[in-house]
């Protein structure tokens, strides 16, 4: 995989062109952004970068991240809180993303996308209000394993880095086998539209896009 090296902001802003001259593959009024990686990655502040960078271009956007849509504890730690097919299988609430996040911007949608569901603090809902999003307006959605679901992604980024970066960077060591299950059974270098290599956070390098 050849890559070419890139700031974060010229990153943000080749992401942003690309949404601009997109069109909504479901007919519907909305796009819709995917920033796939593991958490070590940093796929919140490169979200944020591409909302940013949207925004200066008149668009109206909305950054969610999976960590808001954790199911709770008493489903994430049936099999032991250190469970790695568990991590990898029912931690996330996919038929919440689903319902609450893609459901409102389907063709004919409200809209109205909540922004997240549950605190894994708390173990509560955390009951904060649907928030609309225009038509013509982008949702970003960042979080760890997104393109093996089917989610109807315009743009599908997956934020890479080496097994050893990897392993270096992740704070639960345990969860490392979830992310190699992943790499083998769903592929995200292969299935994203750009890959960024992001082994050293301060210099990234990508793909360009896959035409």
């Amino acid at each position: 995989m050849r890559c070419e090296a890139i700031s974060w902001e010229r990153l943000a802003e080749a992401v942003a062109d690309r949404v601009d001259r997109a069109e909504p593959g479901d007919g519907s009024e909305w796009l819709k952004v995917g920033v796939d990686g593991a958490p070590a990655a940093p796929g919140g502040e490169f979200a944020d970068r591409i909302a940013d960078a949207l925004r200066l271009r008149g668009r109206s956007v909305l950054v969610v991240a999976t960590g808001g849509f954790l199911r709770p504890a008493s489903l994430r730690f049936e099999y032991g809180k250190q469970d790695p097919d568990a991590y990898y299988t029912d931690w996330y609430d996919t038929g919440a993303l689903w319902r609450e996040v893609f459901g409102p911007l389907e063709p004919g949608g409200s809209g109205k996308v909540l922004p997240d569901l549950w605190n894994p603090v708390t173990d509560r809902a955390t009951r904060n209000p649907a928030v609309p999003l225009p038509p013509g307006g982008v949702l970003v959605l960042h979080g760890p394993f997104l393109l093996g679901h089917w989610y109807p992604f315009d743009l599908k980024l997956h934020l890479r880095l080496s097994p050893g970066a990897l392993a270096r960077r992740t704070d639960q060591p345990w969860t490392l086998p979830a992310f190699r299950r992943y790499e083998q059974e769903v592929g995200p270098t292969d299935t994203a539209d750009a890959v960024i290599r992001a082994d050293d956070p301060t210099r990234p390098a990508w793909t360009g896009f896959r035409d």
